[in-house]
């Protein structure tokens, strides 16, 4: 079995001091989201082995935070951060996951809307009713959709190929 999970960066400013959307950073909520994601991540019982990360400040600044609390845990993925996930498309998301994600069972990508709710949704096959339809509508900053797939070859992985397992959102874990 594989695991995907895909986490939106967390909340940003609206404009970057140099005025380049690569340049935006988490604001105070997005750094309050970040942490208590990574808090929950933390807490689960299969974390992610691997970790690729758009080279945008805002996925860094997420990865940053997150990997503290998995720090706290005892949690060391590899990590890679990767350009081209910045405004990639679904499809070429699923070549970085392919490409970057041999030999790790537990993958997790930090990226960005909409590649990243569309790789998400065009991913689900079948899952929590529930969960399918939260993440029909959107994939939230700081949201992690988890995916599964029955096979030990990323490159086996295609769309409506994945079940969603669980579809968390920083709003959901403090309600």
């Amino acid at each position: 079995m594989r695991r995907l999970l895909l986490l939106r960066h967390a909340k940003t400013e609206t404009d970057a001091p140099s005025g380049r959307d690569v340049d935006r950073r988490l604001d105070p909520r997005g750094r309050d989201d970040a942490a208590l994601m990574g808090t929950w991540l933390a807490e689960q019982t299969q974390p992610p082995s691997r970790v690729l990360v758009s080279t945008a400040i805002r996925a860094r600044q997420t990865w940053d935070i997150v990997e503290t609390k998995l720090a706290k845990a005892k949690v060391t993925p590899q990590v890679m951060h990767l350009d081209e996930l910045y405004g990639a498309g679904p499809a070429q998301l699923l070549e970085a996951l392919q490409v970057e994600g041999d030999g790790a069972a537990i993958i997790m990508i930090i990226a960005h809307n909409p590649g990243l709710h569309e790789l998400g949704f065009a991913l689900t096959a079948t899952g929590d009713a529930t969960a399918r339809s939260a993440l029909t509508d959107n994939l939230p900053t700081g949201a992690i959709a988890t995916l599964d797939f029955k096979t030990d070859d990323w490159n086996e992985v295609h769309f409506r190929s994945g079940h969603l397992a669980s579809f968390v959102t920083p709003k959901s874990l403090r309600e």
